[in-house]
């Protein structure tokens, strides 16, 4: 692991929105090709913009799925819809944040993301329905 505050803040963050066995089994799979990768979204996403105390993590989230949508990440979508979720967002505000991309970024980006937003909601809800 890395010693450096906002390594460690951003390693706090990240887990604490994506979930800790998520996060950790990225850095456990990062190699020396990908590492530095890894480390600079945990130190400069997750530390230093996840960090700044102005946006909440439910704000942050919602701008996430937003975003993802509009760039057509759906990797990260599906990871940050559970984030989301976690974060204490709504199905419901999921739903506004989709139709509202749906008018910004194009229908066919609002339903793909419907799609992603869909399946992710129902592996959180079966996650946290085991315990």
């Amino acid at each position: 692991m890395e010693d450096n505050a906002r390594f460690d803040k951003g390693f706090e963050n990240r887990k604490e929105v994506l979930g800790a066995s998520h996060v950790e089994k990225s850095w456990a799979n990062a190699d020396d090709f990908n590492r530095p990768m890894q480390k600079l979204v945990t130190e400069y996403a997750w530390g230093e913009i996840w960090g700044d105390p102005t946006l909440t993590f439910k704000t942050r989230s919602m701008l996430n799925i937003g975003m993802l949508t509009a760039m057509s990440q759906h990797h990260e979508l599906s990871v940050h819809v559970k984030g989301a979720l976690k974060n204490g967002v709504t199905k419901e505000e999921i739903r506004a944040v989709l139709m509202q991309a749906a008018v910004y970024c194009g229908a066919p980006l609002a339903l793909a993301a419907f799609r992603v937003a869909t399946d992710a909601i129902r592996a959180y809800e079966a996650d946290t329905a085991k315990g």
